[in-house]
């Protein structure tokens, strides 16, 4: 189980620092640390440290088996986010969907893709058992 006093670290390559913070800051993640090679940003209230390495980027990225985002528990909140990540104009990687329909493990999601390619996955569960 989580606990209040534990922040959850994700390290992801980037190709440039600036587009990166301006991505991130857009998105509504606040900018926490900025060194010559990465930025480090609280994203939802984890890290999320992107590094510049302009030789390690995805030219064609895939939903799977690499992605990483946010999983709601509150369906409005999900709403919220959609709609800011559509009022931001922000790149989505494909159309909001639903997954598993007619399942127990049915969910609302949407990919946002970063100026590096990293996917970023933001979606509700109807049924909150199904989270983990």
């Amino acid at each position: 189980m989580r606990e209040t006093n534990k922040v959850f670290h994700l390290a992801i390559p980037c190709k440039d620092l600036d587009e990166t913070v301006d991505f991130y800051e857009k998105l509504g993640c606040k900018l926490a640390r900025r060194y010559d090679d990465r930025v480090t940003f609280d994203f939802f209230g984890d890290q999320v440290v992107c590094h510049l390495s302009p030789d390690n980027i995805d030219d064609e990225p895939k939903m799977y088996p690499r992605h990483y985002g946010v999983t709601f528990l509150d369906k409005d909140e999900y709403n919220q986010a959609l709609e800011f990540a559509i009022s931001k104009d922000l790149p989505f990687f494909g159309k909001p969907m639903v997954r598993f329909k007619n399942r127990k493990e049915e969910h609302l999601t949407f990919f946002l893709i970063d100026p590096a390619n990293n996917l970023l996955e933001f979606k509700y569960y109807h049924d909150n058992s199904m989270v983990y």
